[in-house]
């Protein structure tokens, strides 16, 4: 008897979507980032689906950077050998990294400080660059994971996360007291603080992966209970109000956490309140009547602290514009400004004048450029394009500014 003929075709076509949906899972379309332009990256998605060459360019460029951050991490502050002065592994340590053994003493302390010479011996206290690591890993695992849909992404950023900040056996416990500690001085300071800006990062890729399942409810309130605890703590500890009474990129990059940390939290008053009474007086203690920045260029490597703040600003400009302070327009009373802070600095980022201030390292300008991208959004009278197109092309391909018009630590 003959055997029917039974096409595989239908099969086969049901294996393929299925197999498809098991790496490929729908997102929101618009996520509820605090630092990144949700508009930024809807339109960035949609010019992608319709061809745009540039940014499936920079697409290609995200998704192989992402696969590289698979293969990395677990990140724990649980993993340094050295044990911080309370004994618990679970407490974040790091050391100052401008300080040096004095070798005029036996024992080399207390240690003495050489502003922008990094001493190797930071290093060897994994928690400060672990921490870097993880923000910039989930934040990057975030992006693709908008971009793609691929679960693997969201999988890894979930894991990263468990880690740091959840799982019993590795999570850090919600405060930095032994942060830049100086040996023979101090076993943490205030300043410790500047560590952990990283957290904004991580949390906009947080917010990018929420909703996925990789990233049940339960553990976003976990998660979200974290970041209260810490919150509490920077803003009562006196490590946490001495940080707040920093008068440069310290104190900047202080309100920056709170305030995200805040939002991510659901206290936008607080957030508000931030911007409203410690950033607004920032802006006039920290910049000189040219738009110069004092206390930055005090430093053996002002270049890179100038750019650091501004940055800084530019942030909380945008975590502005959420809770209605428009920090981009304020002007303080005696006219300073956040434009013209920024004005000040083109020169320079063009080459129109030569920076000389200290700068004990090389200095690459283009690291302006997501700067001046988002001045281009918010500064119309200014004419940005030549500026633009330099940094671009110094740059190579930022895929993550070109993507999501984000200010990239």
């Amino acid at each position: 008897m003959a055997i029917p003929f039974i096409s595989l075709r239908p099969l086969m076509t049901i294996v393929i979507l299925f197999l498809l949906a098991s790496t490929v899972q729908s997102q929101p379309a618009q996520p509820n980032t605090f630092l990144i332009d949700r508009a930024f990256l809807k339109n960035s998605k949609d010019r992608i689906a319709k061809g745009d060459a540039e940014l499936i360019k920079a697409k290609t460029a995200l998704v192989k950077a992402a696969d590289e951050a698979c293969n990395k991490g677990p990140y724990s502050v649980t993993n340094k050998e050295k044990l911080p002065p309370s004994g618990d592994k679970h407490d974040y340590m790091s050391v100052g990294p401008y300080w040096w053994p004095d070798t005029t003493k036996p024992d080399g302390l207390p240690y003495i400080r050489r502003d922008g010479q990094t001493n190797p011996e930071r290093h060897k206290v994994k928690d400060a660059d672990d921490a870097k690591a993880l923000g910039h890993d989930v934040k990057l695992l975030g992006i693709a994971f908008y971009f793609t849909g691929e679960k693997k992404y969201a999988a890894h950023a979930a894991k990263l996360l468990r880690v740091w900040f959840l799982d019993a056996a590795t999570k850090m416990n919600p405060h930095l007291k032994y942060g830049q500690a100086i040996p023979g001085i101090t076993e943490g300071r205030g300043i410790g603080l500047i560590d952990t800006k990283c957290f904004v990062d991580i949390i906009d890729g947080v917010q990018l992966i929420e909703g996925s399942a990789a990233w049940p409810e339960s553990d976003h309130k976990a998660l979200q209970q974290w970041f209260s605890d810490f919150l509490q703590w920077a803003q009562s500890s006196d490590l946490g109000k001495d940080e707040a009474d920093e008068h440069n990129n310290h104190g900047t990059y202080y309100d920056l956490q709170m305030a995200t940390i805040a939002l991510f939290t659901g206290n936008e008053k607080l957030a508000k309140d931030i911007l409203q009474n410690q950033t607004l007086p920032r802006i006039e203690s920290q910049l000189a009547a040219d738009g110069s920045q004092p206390h930055e260029l005090a430093r053996t490597r002002s270049a890179n602290y100038c750019m650091m703040n501004l940055k800084g600003f530019f942030a909380l400009a945008i975590l502005g514009d959420r809770v209605g302070v428009d920090l981009w327009n304020y002007e303080t009373p005696t006219g300073k400004s956040l434009k013209e802070a920024f004005l000040w600095m083109v020169p320079y980022a063009s080459g129109e004048k030569k920076w000389t201030h200290e700068q004990i390292d090389a200095f690459e300008w283009d690291t302006f450029l997501s700067l001046v991208n988002l001045a281009a959004l918010h500064y119309k009278d200014l004419d940005l394009t030549a500026l633009q197109k330099k940094l671009s092309a110094q740059a190579g391909h930022p895929y993550i500014s070109v993507l999501s018009n984000s200010v990239w630590y």
